[in-house]
């Protein structure tokens, strides 16, 4: 167990402050990857990294790295999440995993810690995917999971690609993504779900991570007069979709499986015209990937019986896919002795969401450490953790840290 005093004032001060970096006349925050405020809040980041006397590496995706280096043969031990946000959201999501790495090192450089290895501090561009497709795409790109002459050319709704606006905010960098493959990756983050809270615990050791299948439905019907069109001869594509979301509550109660549509839009959008068309998405989540599988088959067996019934043209397009991961048992290990150290309750837990650390997991051993989430409300300004919840987070973090990189025992164990 480390001795080292970690500054939980300075933490918290930097959260407040970084989560004012995009918010508008309303108050609401809104920082989506590489706009003018995404910008604000990176050279902002940098400052503190070079405050902390790190190095500063950019990637060609835009990810930015804080090095604290140590001279030696054995890889680095990373630590991080992102900055980037969702529409109108809360300022923990990804900001406090990067803090809070920036304040372990910090720690262990005051207390004259020496690692057996660099540390590095990761930042990882577009994690939400909230402007560009697909979420998670600076660690996904990092670990070789997508090219990055394919990830810069991604383009928002305006038509700006990544790349583009990567050169016009400054974060177009020349390391090339991947080019530091680090001993471990362990990342700190609020659950932005109920269960910590409610099984009063304060530290979740992340086991694994859900698999994740996100779908675009398109369905043609036709559009008619709302009034002289009879229902029986209508081909209703507002119907089929509502016909399509209860199908999927149904597909997944009482079992692990989630569906979630979260948009939808009609056309031609008119209180009195049968809607011709309907485009909605799908995102299904289960922690296995067989399950996973057959939820998807279900679905598209689903869309082929409606497209048949219905009198409809039925279309699907895939936006995004991931396998569900499970984490390094010797890093899960090491994060439940830190948190009994600490006199912290501790919990294996799975993670709804999707995590930088899921693709870093592709290229070294990694790690979650969750701390609970108010009411388990996040993507939201309502998104609270608690001071003291926040701050045991980061001392376990610090805790994990010291034990992987000073105190010997990480080691580069295999992966289990």
């Amino acid at each position: 167990m480390t001795t080292a005093l970690l500054d939980a004032e300075t933490l918290m001060s930097r959260l407040a402050f970084l989560g004012d970096i995009g918010r508008d006349g309303h108050g609401a925050l809104t920082r989506l990857a590489a706009t003018d405020a995404d910008k604000a809040a990176r050279d902002q980041l940098v400052d503190w990294f070079r405050e902390a006397g790190l190095e500063i590496h950019v990637d060609r995706i835009g990810n930015i790295f804080g090095v604290w280096p140590i001279k030696s043969d054995t890889p680095p031990l990373m630590m991080g999440s992102h900055i980037d946000s969702v529409v109108n959201a809360g300022i923990y999501d990804g900001c406090y995993g990067v803090l809070a790495a920036l304040s372990v090192v910090e720690a262990m450089q005051q207390a004259g810690v020496r690692p057996d290895r660099s540390l590095v501090i990761g930042m990882f561009t577009n994690e939400e995917g909230a402007r560009f497709a697909p979420d998670m795409m600076g660690s996904l790109v990092y670990a070789g999971g997508l090219g990055v002459e394919l990830a810069l050319q991604a383009s928002d709704a305006n038509g700006a690609t990544l790349g583009e606006e990567l050169s016009r905010i400054g974060y177009a960098g020349e390391m090339v993504p991947g080019a530091m493959v680090p001993s471990a990756f362990l990342e700190l983050h609020i659950e932005q779900g109920p269960v910590l809270e409610h099984e009063g615990c304060m530290i979740g050791a992340v086991t694994n991570l859900q698999g994740i299948s996100w779908q675009k439905v398109s369905i043609e019907g036709i559009a008619n007069h709302a009034g002289t069109t009879p229902t029986r001869l209508r081909a209703d594509a507002g119907l089929a979709a509502a016909k399509v979301i209860v199908f999927l509550r149904e597909l997944v109660a009482g079992s692990d499986s989630v569906a979630t549509v979260g948009t939808i839009r009609f056309a031609p959008e008119v209180i009195n015209v049968v809607p011709g068309r309907a485009e909605f998405t799908v995102d299904l989540r289960d922690p296995d990937e067989m399950i996973l599988r057959s939820r998807e088959a279900s679905l598209a067996e689903f869309l082929k019986s409606l497209e048949a019934s219905d009198g409809l043209t039925i279309e699907t397009e895939s936006l995004a896919r991931s396998q569900p991961v499970k984490f390094d048992e010797h890093l899960l290990q090491q994060i439940e002795q830190s948190a009994s150290a600490l006199s912290f309750s501790c919990s294996r837990m799975t993670s709804g969401a999707g995590h930088d650390a899921q693709m870093m997991a592709r290229i070294c051993p990694a790690a979650m450490i969750f701390v609970p989430s108010k009411d388990g409300i996040s993507h939201n300004p309502r998104e609270h953790t608690d001071e003291d919840a926040l701050i045991a987070g980061a001392h376990v973090l610090l805790d994990t840290a010291f034990r992987l990189a000073v105190n010997h025992c990480c080691s580069d164990q295999p992966s289990t």
